[in-house]
């Protein structure tokens, strides 16, 4: 081993790349809506679940809330671990579960 000691190793990076913090900002502020939203129409859904099982609607309306309560759930599960597209699109499909058990009504 009579070669040099520091060929071939390149310096360590000791700079954030720019614009590193906004973008972890963003990222940040997308995980809390994600995961504020989520929760937000999970307890909407499971509110107009027991609501509409204390009523007179068809047993369909209580179920689709309450399946559309537990997508949102799960995407707000998936946006705070910072999944957020996915929690995006699981939050619409959600919401349109529960819109389709309103029009059972």
């Amino acid at each position: 081993m009579s070669g040099r000691t520091d060929s071939d190793i390149e310096p360590p990076i000791t700079e954030e790349p720019e614009g590193y913090v906004e973008d972890a900002r963003r990222a940040r502020r997308a995980r809390w809506t994600a995961a504020g939203t989520g929760a937000l129409l999970c307890l909407a859904g499971l509110a107009a679940s027991l609501l509409r099982l204390t009523g007179s609607a068809p047993a369909r309306v209580p179920a689709a809330y309450a399946l559309g309560s537990a997508v949102c759930a799960l995407a707000a599960l998936l946006g705070s671990k910072g999944r957020t597209r996915r929690a995006l699109w699981l939050l619409i499909a959600g919401t349109m579960v529960m819109a389709f058990g309103d029009q059972f009504d």
